[in-house]
């Protein structure tokens, strides 16, 4: 296998200055464990060759590593020697804290993995008090975190808690995803490590893992995650938390090795996220017998259970019941920014489109508008609205100032190419509206009475409409391209909520209906204000909205009928879709029917009479109300295949409840403002 076909691993390089891997080890003579003998000895050759790591002498026996076997393949036939993996030269630094040594591990080039035996692990969270001050996180933030499931009925109940970090996998989606290329798969070790200070805050990977590995601050606007505990690995130690594990629960070594005293090392346990989504390095050992269904104890209506293999896959929990509310409240979620520049990009690009389309395809009353001297206005007034989506978007990062850095990994990130598809938009739709000034009379009339000659003067008419037109095909090709990586964008699989092609319906659906209601209200306002027959340029925007609110009502019809019959987060979202939030689920649904109706209504009468306009009106007035409500539904149901929380820490409800009563206020609690 080579690095093309695996390109997580193409970027083996790090950068020189890393604080965020571990504190600085200081420099002193080396007193090394051999952990096969469990005898303090030093090696001369080790102590020179690390001559700047140090060793705590009081470190355990079993805080080192004692790797003797290594396969030559994991389970998912993935080479596990890396440097056979990628070609690339074995002992390079990797620059911990800005030391050129290279540490003394015989095994640093090949992948390692956390070990999890449930069945020792008690819940006293040692691992993530190692880990925090290790790393010196704050009460908000934990790298690893210990959830339980529990089942059963008393007597016999019973309870499996879950001690989970980053997994450093074979298939790292947050590398894949990450806008910034914050992120590095290494050959030393398989450690998946990122940089905060590459990161400009987006939260994207925290959306695409499926474990709740980074973590995204939003105080200091950034992400961060396990890292592995590289310089700890580098002198032959475990991480912090595996060294702290009061239970024997958590192990670490090259992936496949099963420790001393182990039996199993599946790759699943009741809980965890399908592990084909990123073949995680993490193996697990669970020989208790475990009730049919197990439940969470945080707010996630998601139990698991067992089917006929064996296998506990996630399932509805209908923790508060079936009552439906409105909860309007809560629809505001920190994702705002994101409803409004989905939706402007949308209205923009389809107003574009329809115009411009229009006139090259010879479309009378398309063409007419795209002539009069209302359609430069309009260009103006779609870059405004594009400006205004891209602003609130930059506003949604943790670091603003730094949102340039979002082209940085084109070659993976579908957030990247959906940002270099909207700015190619907003740039060539800028051009095509600077050379389509000349053609605007008012335009003309100004210039010559500010410098008292024709602007064909300045450039020719038909040069500046032959640019005009070439910079407009070039807008509809961003738009094609943008449009699509906006899609893609939300086709995750750790979120099957959004991983259905209802996306794509809602967005196009949005790109037509809008666009013909922004674009082809202008048209006809424009036709009524100057007295000219406006009947056909009212059709045929009704006609596009219809088309748009149809599309996109045949998507929410498919996502509804597969959602009510699939078995996982995904469900779980449309069970509060139609619980927590049904009453305002079953008015946008409502509304859109009868919005669709009502259109339908119009087109068949064919009439342009005072009260026919008025009911368009009514329809583009309720076309923007179920959008909203219909975007911020998308953003705020989504449930993550994420990890299993405790009563209080990692559960959405509890922090909920903080900010409610004031709780949060205080920062031992762990709870920070909602913001992003």
């Amino acid at each position: 296998m080579t690095t093309a076909e695996n390109p997580a691993l193409e970027n083996t390089v790090m950068n020189s200055a890393r604080p965020e891997l571990g504190r600085d080890l200081g420099a002193a003579s080396v007193e090394i464990f051999d952990p096969r003998d469990i005898k303090p000895v030093v090696k001369a050759e080790d102590a020179a060759k690390a001559s700047h790591w140090e060793l705590r002498t009081q470190e355990q026996p079993y805080a080192f590593l004692s790797d003797k076997k290594v396969d030559d393949a994991n389970r998912y036939g993935q080479k596990i020697d890396l440097v056979d993996l990628t070609g690339l030269p074995a002992g390079r630094s990797m620059f911990i804290n800005e030391n050129p040594d290279v540490g003394i591990n015989p095994n640093r080039n090949k992948q390692h993995g956390f070990f999890f035996t449930a069945d020792n692990c008690i819940g006293c969270h040692a691992c993530e008090a190692a880990c925090s001050e290790k790393n010196d996180n704050p009460t908000h933030l934990a790298f690893r975190s210990v959830g339980y499931v529990e089942g059963g009925s008393y007597p016999d109940y019973k309870r499996m808690n879950i001690s989970m970090a980053c997994n450093h996998c074979d298939d790292p989606v947050c590398l894949k995803g990450c806008p910034t290329r914050a992120y590095t798969k290494h050959v030393e070790y398989g450690a998946v490590l990122q940089d905060p200070e590459t990161c400009f805050g987006c939260g994207y990977c925290t959306w695409v893992c499926p474990y709740n590995a980074p973590q995204l601050d939003p105080i200091k606007g950034q992400v961060s995650k396990c890292n592995m505990c590289v310089d700890r690995l580098e002198v032959g130690l475990k991480p912090a938390c595996v060294s702290a594990c009061v239970g024997n629960a958590l192990d670490f070594g090259v992936v496949e090795n099963i420790p001393e005293n182990r039996e199993q090392a599946k790759v699943s346990i009741p809980g965890f996220p399908d592990p084909e989504i990123t073949h995680p390095n993490i193996r697990f050992q669970q020989t208790n017998v475990l009730p049919i269904e197990m439940t969470r104890t945080d707010s996630m209506p998601v139990k698991y259970h067992k089917n006929n293999k064996g296998e506990y896959k996630p399932v509805i929990d209908q923790k508060k019941g079936k009552e439906v509310h409105w909860n309007f409240a809560r629809l505001s979620s920190r994702e705002n920014p994101l409803v409004i520049f989905t939706l402007a990009m949308q209205a923009v690009m389809g107003t574009f489109a329809l115009f411009f389309l229009g006139n090259q395809l010879g479309i009378g009353v398309l063409s007419e508008f795209a002539a009069s001297n209302v359609y430069l206005p309009l260009l103006i007034v779609c870059l405004g609205i594009g400006a205004v989506g891209n602003f609130m978007s930059a506003m949604h990062l943790g670091k603003p100032h730094r949102f340039y850095r979002g082209f940085n990994n084109l070659r993976h990130s579908p957030m990247s190419r959906e940002i270099l598809g909207v700015a190619g938009f907003m740039a060539t739709l800028g051009f095509h509206t600077l050379f389509s000034l000349p053609a605007n009379e008012v335009v003309q009339s100004l210039y010559s009475g500010v410098f008292g000659s024709d602007i064909s003067a300045l450039i020719s008419l038909s040069t500046s409409a032959t640019i005009a037109t070439v910079f407009g095909y070039l807008c509809i090709a961003f738009t094609l391209f943008g449009l699509y990586y906006m899609t893609r964008c939300y086709r995750i699989k750790a979120r099957p909520f959004w991983n259905h092609y209802q996306v794509s319906t809602s967005f196009v659906g949005n790109v037509i209906a809008l666009g013909a209601l922004l674009g082809g209200g202008t048209m006809v306002a424009s036709l009524a204000i100057s007295g000219a027959d406006y009947q056909l340029a009212l059709l045929t925007s009704g006609a596009l909205m219809a088309a748009g609110i149809a599309l996109e009502g045949f998507g929410l019809i498919m996502h509804n009928r597969d959602l009510s019959r699939a078995e996982h987060e995904g469900a779980a979202s449309h069970y509060v879709q139609r619980t927590t939030f049904g009453k305002t689920y079953i008015l946008r649904n409502v509304l859109m029917a009868a919005n669709l109706g009502l259109a339908l209504a119009l087109l068949l009468s064919g009439s342009a009479s005072v009260l026919a306009l008025a009911g368009w009106v009514l329809v583009g007035l309720t076309l923007v109300f179920t959008s909203t409500v219909g975007r911020a539904l998308f953003y705020v149901l989504v449930i993550p295949t994420t990890m299993p929380g405790a009563f209080f820490w990692k559960n959405k409800g509890f922090e909920e409840h903080a900010r409610d009563i004031g709780l949060a206020h205080m920062p031992q609690v762990g709870v920070v403002p909602d913001l992003h």
